[in-house]
């Protein structure tokens, strides 16, 4: 698949918030298409709930958060009439390690949303 062509997926992590935006191919690269984040209203009571948890997790999001983040993404992806997909390897595979597997998550529920994303496969945990 030929980068300059197609749909960027783009991740935006931090330890409070997971956000997935989907970037329009050149000559508009700069324009998000659709997003999805762990911040949207539905996942809110579970993050207060995790910040009053003791002992307090690294991070307020985890591979479950990171999934339906992505079926959210899928689904919005799909109205729109976008299928395919890229990820940028080296960005995602200069991340620390403890942030890999969430985002195999959220890749995996991506494509079983119907948005194949090119690059995910070297990116998944053994």
């Amino acid at each position: 698949m030929e980068k300059s062509r197609h749909h960027l997926l783009r991740l935006v992590l931090s330890c409070r918030k997971l956000t997935a935006e989907v970037m329009a191919p050149p000559p508009s690269e700069s324009s998000i298409v659709a997003m999805a984040s762990s911040c949207e209203p539905e996942f809110a009571a579970e993050q207060r709930a995790r910040l009053d948890r003791f002992p307090r997790s690294r991070s307020a999001w985890d591979a479950r958060v990171a999934a339906r983040v992505g079926e959210k993404l899928a689904f919005r992806l799909r109205e729109i009439g976008i299928a395919d997909l890229i990820v940028d390897l080296d960005v995602e595979l200069s991340r620390p390690h403890h942030y890999r597997r969430p985002l195999a998550s959220l890749f995996r529920s991506v494509e079983q949303g119907g948005v194949r994303v090119d690059g995910a496969d070297k990116l998944r945990w053994p």
